[in-house]
């Protein structure tokens, strides 16, 4: 079923990972997608990393959509401006907004308290994660405006405020949250709805390969890390933005953070072997013991 035939959306940070699998599912639902990032064939922007922009583009297509690739680099607000002004001049419409830059697993420095952490890397890590999101929203927000309809989804890691380990990361993810909840503050005269959403335990390209697996037995990963069992695919943060997008009554959930396993009970779908992974009890039950 292609519930957002017609809809025009924006993945930015779409290169890999959640970014990837969303716009492939909103591709699935039947969505134009522009696919924005830094890395293209031939000019990687992500060390040892080889996917690009063009990829995830020819992926959405393939699940039904259609995936138009554009090389932005959002922590730069003329690039951003003049990527919209594309959005205006070729659709003139915008539905949903993505903010799923991240760029920090490079630069998390895990196990230091904050007055050892890298002062530079956790600047860089604010410039990427949070600037580029609002720098993002900004341009985005007003094509959303002038129709009074749309839907904007920040992606951070974990729906509560406990602190996620490093000063620096969890700021980053705090901040999303905090974003989604202050512009939904800020449209709440609108029919435009702002909420934060989180994966589970994302099994990522980056995560495979650390794993040393890939998708078709990623559970021997479980062997270095038990928990990486409870991981779901980044298609599984996909079909919730894709559900979300769809659900007439979303305005409901403006400012919150919502978490894919629980939008999995409540609208039904699945990760793409069926199963319904469920981190957030796992992580009560298994970890945080």
């Amino acid at each position: 079923m292609q519930s957002l035939k017609g809809k025009i959306a924006v993945v930015s940070g779409a290169t890999r990972g959640a970014g990837r699998g969303i716009a492939c599912m909103l591709g699935e639902a039947g969505a134009t997608v522009y696919c924005t990032g830094r890395s293209v064939r031939g000019q990687p922007a992500t060390d040892r990393r080889p996917e690009t922009i063009e990829e995830t583009a020819e992926l959405v297509t393939i699940y039904g959509g259609k995936g138009i690739h554009a090389q932005v680099d959002h922590t730069d607000e003329v690039q951003v401006k003049r990527f919209f002004e594309r959005v205006r001049g070729e659709y003139g419409r915008l539905d949903i907004l993505v903010n799923d830059i991240w760029g920090g697993d490079a630069i998390t420095e895990w196990g230091k308290p904050f007055w050892e952490l890298d002062w530079q890397k956790g600047k860089l890590m604010q410039e990427r994660a949070v600037h580029t999101h609002i720098i993002t929203s900004r341009h985005g927000a007003p094509l959303m405006i002038e129709q009074n309809q749309g839907l904007i989804i920040e992606v951070t890691d974990g729906d509560d405020f406990r602190y996620r380990g490093n000063l620096f990361y969890d700021l980053a993810k705090i901040s999303a949250i905090r974003l989604a909840q202050d512009m939904a503050k800020d449209l709440r005269e609108t029919n435009i709805t702002a909420l934060a959403l989180t994966p589970g335990f994302l099994r990522s390209e980056e995560m495979l390969d650390h794993f040393g697996v890939m998708e078709d037995n990623w559970r021997d990963g479980a062997q270095k890390d038990p928990h990486f069992i409870a991981s779901e695919t980044p298609f599984y943060i996909g079909r919730a933005v894709a559900a979300l997008a769809a659900d007439p009554n979303v305005r409901q959930k403006a400012g919150t953070a919502v978490a894919t396993w629980h939008l999995a009970k409540e609208y039904g779908f699945k990760d793409m072997d069926g199963r319904q992974p469920d981190w957030g009890a796992y992580y009560k039950e298994t970890v945080a013991i």
